[in-house]
């Protein structure tokens, strides 16, 4: 083993095969009752809450341990406001100007366009930025291996501590994004990974009657 410090693990969980698959099933049936809406009450979200699914997401593997990722989470009503102002200014131009026929094709049966009013309904937005390099402790610039893959995972983790936790949210990533950094006030090392609302759905809420792909279809087991 690599010389360096270390110390004894052992997972905190001691479960049987049938408890470990009813848990598993239990996980992932709840899982599949996520749904991404675009309808949110304005109702207040603790923001302990919110804390603690970041502290969740903080969790997730990453390259060399150097943990990339940074998350900056808005309830301040005129900060969101400045927010949806520049993101719904990139989203015109890119239902305008940029996006191809046929990504506009796919996003049709979503119904989504470049009005974002999420952006200030919703009690919460959480800017996630990833590192493109950080500084060791002489102040030198220092590589960051897989930044997006680890911010990635880490995303992931958040989005499932907040389901977890009976909220909604919404994954948004207006192009270009870095009006984020200039209006939240992040380093140049940062750059903007997406945009997480989050908040309790709306009464009236919908959604899109989509299905996903069964377990046949994105897994290959080989025994």
């Amino acid at each position: 083993m690599a010389d360096f410090a270390c110390r004894g693990y052992r997972h905190p969980l001691a479960l049987s095969d049938a408890e470990a698959l009813q848990r598993a099933r239990i996980f992932a049936e709840y899982q599949h009752t996520r749904r991404t809406v675009r309808e949110f009450s304005d109702t207040p979200v603790p923001q302990a809450i919110i804390e603690q699914a970041i502290h969740a997401a903080g969790s997730a593997p990453s390259g060399a341990n150097q943990q990339p990722w940074r998350f900056v989470a808005v309830a301040d009503s005129g900060l969101k406001r400045q927010i949806r102002a520049a993101a719904e200014a990139e989203e015109r131009e890119f239902y305008r100007q940029r996006a191809p026929d046929e990504w506009l094709n796919a996003l049709a049966p979503l119904g989504t366009d470049a009005e974002k009013p999420f952006l200030e309904t919703a009690p919460w937005l959480i800017a996630v930025f990833y590192e493109r390099y950080g500084y060791n402790s002489a102040g030198n610039r220092q590589k960051r291996y897989y930044p997006h893959e680890s911010t990635g995972i880490a995303c992931g983790l958040l989005i499932s501590a907040l389901h977890h936790a009976g909220l909604s949210t919404l994954t948004h990533t207006p192009s270009p994004m870095g009006f984020l950094n200039e209006l939240l006030n992040r380093p140049k090392n940062e750059m903007p990974y997406l945009l997480l609302v989050v908040g309790k759905a709306a009464d009236n809420c919908r959604v899109p009657d989509i299905h996903r792909l069964s377990l046949h279809d994105i897994a290959d087991f080989r025994t």
